[in-house]
């Protein structure tokens, strides 16, 4: 398996589906961005690339791999959770990463 989901991020992106019309699935690629390298793209779409790699997670979540940001993402787990901080509950998708490196203070972006 190229990446995990856990329950709670499957919950939350099959919720994040059914607010968005004509969405097929969730796809994950990576971009050249911000102060250490790369930064992950989480996307709801609506039209699957050709190129994409398929996947089919617990309860029937789809879920796409830009093939080319495998090797970077190899072995990630995504999670959603829920995170304190001054004072605000922040609720998120959070990429838990063999393959980074080192990550930028603000954690937006990662290297490998």
């Amino acid at each position: 398996m190229i990446i995990s989901i856990t329950d709670a991020a499957v919950t939350h992106i099959k919720s994040m589906l059914a607010k968005q019309p004509g969405s097929v699935g969730f796809r994950l690629s990576i971009k050249k961005t911000g102060c250490s390298g790369y930064a992950y793209l989480p996307t709801i779409i609506t039209e699957i690339k050709a190129d994409d790699l398929p996947l089919v997670f617990q309860k029937e979540l789809p879920v796409f791999i830009d093939p080319t940001c495998v090797e970077f993402v190899k072995g990630t787990v995504i999670d959603y959770v829920a995170e304190q901080t001054e004072g605000l509950k922040q609720k998120r998708l959070v990429f838990i990463n063999p393959n980074e490196k080192n990550r930028c203070g603000c954690g937006e972006s990662f290297q490998v």
